[in-house]
């Protein structure tokens, strides 16, 4: 329970509003104060009456009201609380937020805020897709903010996928986390992630690669440092804001992300979550191969070397204290995973089912893999699934 503290609710315009009535309960039965903001677009589906009737708390709508600026100023209200949650978080309010617009009370008081912010997302699945709204969400994500859901259904509209706004307890467990005292049980610590994929050359146009998004790898890194922990991030190619609080090294290919690895070191522990290439091609051309008439082309393919087996076998004095690596299958994920975690010389396995969309998703489900056997995880957001890993390993590292 987070009893005294405060959130300031932002509540934006769709038909799912009204599940935003059910979270302020949540929140009052919880203890938590709340003074709530509808914009226009809020007004539309839920009233400042129902709102207030379950705040307890007079609701702000307007930006140039004299009376509300008399009483408590724009500034102070975006100050005043312990959090500030925007459900439902539209594609619009998104943008504006990605781009620091402040042309109504809602976005003047995000831009003016000095407290960390939450986020529920909801709207059209199409509009949820588009490139445009993907790349606000890394913008937002990049900068701090935290982001629940949006959960996969039947919509309003009609339409079927991801937009759906999380459900109130959702929302509400997410807010009672970002409420909780902040954890440093990880300061002092130096951690080093590798995420995405690797591309490995062909010839100076192609290359050899994996559906690899880096999405969970630096969310990882997110939540360690979240946790205090001096992060180095050794990413390979992502279309991805690099996460703020890491250190970032940029690397290409499989060789590389070993070489950024090892020069990392020393580190307390080390977590091998990119989807590194096992192969690579022998020789790659200096000229951009060109297709021969009527006739096909053979690759030598050698192995590359491997960064998590390379790591666990570094002598005593060397090798981290922990060390995690991740295991992408298709099939038969625990069996193969307790192997590779064997092959290796590993102490824990991420193992996951990537034929179940997992690759470019925000969600996954995990099994954690150690020598006293398998756990698994329910399904859950990369960014739950960070930090409830981030918790393990400020337990092991205790």
């Amino acid at each position: 329970m987070n009893t005294g503290k405060s959130v300031l609710l932002i509540i934006g315009g769709g038909v799912a509003a009204y599940k935003a009535l059910l979270l302020i309960r949540l929140l009052k039965t919880a203890g938590v104060g709340v003074r709530a903001v509808l914009t226009a677009g809020g007004a539309q589906f839920v009233t400042p009456l129902s709102v207030g009737a379950l705040s307890g708390e007079k609701v702000f709508t307007d930006l140039f009201d004299l009376t509300d600026e008399a009483e408590m100023g724009h500034i102070q209200l975006s100050r005043a609380a312990d959090l500030v949650v925007v459900a439902p978080a539209t594609a619009d309010l998104m943008a504006k937020m990605a781009a620091g617009l402040a042309d109504d009370l809602a976005t003047t008081l995000l831009l003016a805020t000095d407290k960390d912010v939450l986020i529920a997302p909801a709207m059209n699945v199409r509009m949820w897709d588009h490139a445009a709204t993907q790349a606000n969400l890394a913008t937002l994500r990049a900068r701090g903010v935290t982001v629940v859901g949006p959960d996969e259904g039947d919509m309003a509209c009609g339409e079927y996928g991801p937009g759906r706004l999380a459900e109130p307890e959702a929302i509400f467990a997410a807010i009672e986390a970002a409420l909780a005292p902040r954890l440093s049980d990880l300061a002092g610590k130096r951690i080093v992630v590798t995420s995405g994929p690797t591309h490995e050359p062909i010839d100076p146009v192609r290359y050899i690669a994996n559906r690899s998004s880096g999405k969970q790898g630096q969310a990882v890194a997110s939540a360690l440092a979240a946790r205090g922990a001096e992060v180095v991030l050794v990413s390979g190619p992502v279309r991805l804001v690099a996460p703020a609080g890491v250190e970032t090294r940029k690397i290409e290919t499989a060789r590389e992300m070993l070489d950024a690895t090892l020069a990392a070191l020393p580190a307390d522990a080390v977590v091998c979550a990119a989807a590194v290439a096992d192969y690579r091609v022998d020789g790659a051309a200096e000229h951009k191969l060109k297709k021969a008439d009527g006739a096909g082309r053979s690759l030598t393919l050698v192995e590359n070397p491997d960064i998590l087996a390379t790591v666990s076998a570094l002598p005593e004095g060397q090798r981290p204290r922990l060390v995690v690596g991740f295991a992408a299958e298709t099939q038969e994920v625990i069996a193969y995973a307790q192997a590779k975690r064997t092959r290796k010389g590993c102490d824990w396995i991420v193992a996951n089912d990537v034929s179940q969309g997992v690759f470019g998703g925000d969600e996954n489900a995990v099994t954690l893999i150690d020598a006293k056997g398998a756990e698994d995880w329910p399904r859950m957001g990369k960014d739950a699934v960070a930090e409830k890993l981030a918790g393990r390993i400020a337990a092991a590292l205790a």
